[in-house]
């Protein structure tokens, strides 16, 4: 299990994650709809989440999280694990399209009808070292496509974090050792 805190002048942070029961976890930020699109995360990609934030402006509270939530998955990528996940979400008319790669290469890719919520999923793949690519297919209603690349991009986690017994990289596997946090 990963547990980060991050505190700033415009957020305090706590969290926790783990692959593992995504039912187990608690989730409060002081924004409902971030806290339902963290837990579809969370559910879609077999995570356990805690996170207990707050902050001074949404704009801030979302991008740190994200932030927070991309460090502590990257930390959960296990050595031996698929790689690339890949998953389309159909939601009434909306149809969204979400690649991952958690090889270590940061990159972000998409377009999603708020500017803030593709913010987030920009910080959170940058965070996570993962290319991330958004693909919204086709619909009209906001909440729908952001629900629905959530829920993509939990289902692609999900593949991509899948323990296995092979290194898919030519370059076999990358080994970074972190000593001491200050």
């Amino acid at each position: 299990m990963t547990t980060l805190k991050r505190n700033t002048r415009e957020t305090t942070i706590v969290l926790s994650c783990t692959r593992g029961d995504p039912t187990a976890g608690t989730i409060g930020t002081t924004d409902p709809f971030f806290d339902h699109m963290l837990v579809t995360l969370a559910r879609y990609a077999g995570l356990r989440l805690d996170i207990e934030a707050a902050g001074d402006l949404q704009h801030h509270l979302l991008e740190d999280v994200a932030i927070t939530l991309g460090m502590a998955v990257r930390d959960e990528v296990p050595q031996h694990c698929t790689r690339y996940g890949h998953a389309v979400i159909p939601m009434d008319e909306a149809l969204v399209e979400v690649t991952v790669d958690i090889g270590g290469r940061p990159h972000y890719e998409g377009r999603l009808p708020s500017r803030l919520y593709d913010h987030v999923m920009r910080s959170f793949a940058i965070n996570a070292a993962m290319t991330l690519h958004v693909r919204v297919l086709r619909g009209t209603d906001r909440h729908h496509i952001v629900e629905a690349a959530f829920k993509a991009l939990g289902l692609a986690l999900r593949t991509a974090l899948t323990e296995g017994d092979t290194v898919f990289s030519t370059k076999g596997a990358v080994v970074i050792e972190r000593e001491g946090d200050a």
